[in-house]
């Protein structure tokens, strides 16, 4: 892919002795949204993990709109994750003692956005995503697909360049983890952002315009078959 926004280059990467991408190579377009699949342990997470700047290869490429990240220091690399990368886990990883607005607004209160204008940009996501009453609540008490659709929002209040999203549904029921990915789908779309989406899920990949498979470490890239509903 010749105009890839984000790609990774004859990626390798052991943890101790055990080898987790052997020469890993992908190349995700602006504004696809990528589902990346294969068994526990096969190194699509880890993956993921490179392609954010999260993890440092031990050898091979991670390129971002033409930079070289995997060469970036750590604060580099971090203001990078801060402002040009949204993230949403499988189990939603929601600050505790935030309320459900203050943990939308995190990333731009990280960023150095002052408090009242970050929670002002937060609160329009609640009625977006179905959500509206929940502002002022903990994660403790909101529901499984609740809490995941505050990290999905927190993950693109930013309006970043690429959402990184790692098995999203995963603890979630078939019917709110359909909602979450509809949700995301839809968002990303609109913001023209770019989704790296990690997945064992069938039904989940069907989101997905295309998808990369990953095996013992080395990922085999399915063709454009289908576009995403």
């Amino acid at each position: 892919m010749t105009d890839a926004l984000i790609e990774a280059r004859g990626v390798n990467l052991a943890f101790g002795e055990t080898p987790a991408l052997r020469g890993a190579d992908l190349a995700v377009g602006a504004g696809e949204i990528l589902a990346v699949m294969g068994p526990s342990g096969s190194g699509k997470s880890t993956l993921l993990h490179c392609l954010a700047g999260i993890l440092t290869p031990d050898s091979g490429e991670i390129h971002f709109d033409g930079r070289r990240i995997d060469r970036l220091g750590e604060t580099e690399r971090s203001a990078l994750r801060r402002d040009g990368f949204g993230f949403v886990f499988q189990f939603g990883q929601l600050v505790p003692e935030l309320t459900a607005e203050e943990n939308v607004a995190l990333p731009l209160l990280l960023g150095g956005t002052r408090r009242a204008a970050a929670l002002a940009e937060a609160r329009p996501w609640f009625a977006r995503l179905g959500l509206d009453g929940l502002e002022r609540r903990r994660s403790g008490e909101l529901s499984g697909g609740q809490a995941q659709r505050v990290a999905l929002a927190r993950g693109l209040v930013t309006r970043p360049r690429v959402l990184f999203a790692d098995e999203p549904t995963g603890a979630l029921d078939s019917l709110t983890g359909e909602q979450v990915m509809e949700l995301m789908v839809g968002a990303a779309r609109e913001q023209g952002t770019t989704v790296v989406l990690v997945t064992h899920e069938p039904r989940v990949a069907a989101y997905a315009h295309r998808e990369a498979v990953v095996r013992d470490g080395r990922v085999t890239s399915l063709p454009v078959d289908r576009i995403a509903s």
